[in-house]
């Protein structure tokens, strides 16, 4: 009887081996897992005959990723580059045939439509999904949106025509109860919320010494 010899390279042999496709998360994210778990209204203990809490939490999950703004908005015939008013020009006024609509510019800030009645977490909730089990720090929160192309002209001034709004996809830092306004910041080519040294950020960009 002879004793089982294990290669020296017994993990490099692991890693170069596959079999097949997985659902494993194998991209490295800034985001928590519970962040993409979507909000369930069943409960816990399964009645007979109801699918698993843990089932519909998937499959909901597999259908709400599924989803994409910008393309639904254009399926109703909606140019989210539109969306965002801009500086009245008297002077560069397109004719009615061009524009086929109304020759004056969009005004109403999408603030106004808000509705929080169909909303199933309020932004503190939304916020607290950055907070993983047993650790102090709170990572961002996956989410999209309506941001110009051009950062540095965008910040300079949001409104101007030149600009081209895009839905992006970003990290929820943090969000102002008073103004109702969130902070978000811009996810890189693999995804990830960093800064400019490439660390990630956390509970909201503020530091230990403010």
């Amino acid at each position: 009887v002879t004793k089982l010899r294990m290669p020296g390279n017994f993990k490099s042999l692991l890693d170069q081996q596959t079999v097949g496709p997985s659902t494993e998360a194998l991209a490295e994210s800034d985001f928590p897992v519970q962040s993409f778990k979507p909000k369930v209204q069943m409960p816990f203990k399964r009645i007979p005959g109801q699918n698993p809490r843990k089932v519909e939490e998937e499959r909901k999950r597999r259908l709400y990723l599924s989803f994409d703004i910008a393309e639904l908005l254009a399926s109703k015939g909606i140019d989210s580059n539109q969306l965002m008013p801009r500086h009245y020009d008297p002077d560069n006024i397109p004719p009615i045939e061009e524009t086929k609509d109304s020759v004056f510019p969009i005004y109403l800030p999408l603030q106004v439509f808000d509705n929080y009645e169909y909303d199933c977490r309020t932004p503190e909730e939304w916020i607290s999904l950055g907070l993983e089990p047993g650790s102090c720090d709170r990572k961002p929160v996956p989410g999209k949106a309506l941001l110009p192309t051009d950062d540095v002209l965008g910040h300079e001034d949001p409104k101007r025509q030149e600009l081209i709004y895009k839905w992006i996809d970003v990290g929820v830092l943090d969000y102002d109860k008073e103004t109702e306004l969130y902070l978000v910041h811009k996810t890189d080519e693999k995804g990830r919320v960093r800064d400019e040294e490439g660390r990630p950020i956390l509970n909201g960009g503020m530091t230990r010494e403010g």
